[in-house]
């Protein structure tokens, strides 16, 4: 089994600053995850050509499940509001992370995090990019409960606040929400925290450390593959770690081989 997590930079590449899907789903094909966890992922926004980023992931890894959550209606560092409810932002451009599955999905579950509620700092890649003081937006947790060769297995992906501190309260909240689904329990994606504190809050262990950011020259891991060490003695060994560079984002994924 192969794991994933990818932030997407909502499929942007660094080189020309363009969204191709073709180029999206090429990046997504060479990963050829079982289970793939999505980051800064767009849907109906017009940067991104108005397309649905999780769906085309899915069917570059002929995925039959997959799913999209949103954390916020608009675009993040412009016009944004929370979300009202679950099907709220309908027709409206969104943003969140996604979930793509081979196996087959039990139950899902969306987990809902509030924002800081202090501006701060963060660096914006690309042209026209540098230090901007950004307000926090909401972001969401997707959990799915899989069928998997080696039982039910609980996976979720998320991408955590940049605000320091706040990123940690979010980190805890998150453990705690997912030990009310059925062990093992893996946490894919970005939480904007070094391998050492990610492991240190959680307890659950990083399947793979390597640096995922920035990606030309990774120097830090904020793309993690955690698991809940309960139930992990169910799942094959780690066989293999990969981070490999793609055509897209300012990260590299981080790929981990089960078995």
């Amino acid at each position: 089994m192969r794991l994933a997590t990818f932030n997407l930079l909502h499929g942007r590449s660094l080189t020309d600053g363009l969204v191709d899907p073709d180029r999206l789903a090429a990046a997504v094909t060479a990963l050829d995850a079982d289970v793939l966890a999505l980051q800064e992922v767009d849907r109906d926004q017009t940067r991104s050509g108005r397309l649905d980023l999780t769906a085309i992931a899915a069917r570059a890894l002929d995925a039959p499940e997959h799913r999209f959550a949103a954390a916020v209606v608009g675009t993040p560092g412009e016009l944004f509001r929370p979300l009202t409810h679950d099907d709220d932002g309908h027709g409206e451009p969104l943003y969140g992370v996604g979930l793509v599955s081979r196996h087959p999905v039990r139950s899902w579950q969306v987990i809902r995090l509030r924002p800081a509620p202090v501006r701060s700092p963060i660096y914006v890649p690309g042209p026209g990019g540098g230090l901007v003081l950004l307000r926090d937006e909401p972001r969401v947790v997707l959990a799915a409960v899989l069928d998997t060769p080696h039982g039910p297995l609980t996976v979720a992906a998320t991408h955590l606040s940049f605000v320091p501190g706040w990123n940690m309260l979010q980190l805890r909240r998150v453990v705690r929400a997912l030990r009310a689904l059925p062990a093992p329990r893996i946490l894919l994606g970005d939480l904007n925290l070094p391998a050492g504190p990610a492991a240190l809050l959680t307890r659950w262990r990083p399947l793979g450390r390597r640096p995922t950011y920035p990606a030309g020259q990774p120097r830090v891991q904020l793309d993690h593959i955690l698991a809940d060490r309960r139930g992990l003695d169910r799942l094959p060994p780690v066989t293999a770690v990969n981070t490999p560079l793609s055509t897209i984002s300012d990260h590299r994924p981080l790929i981990v081989d089960l078995g």
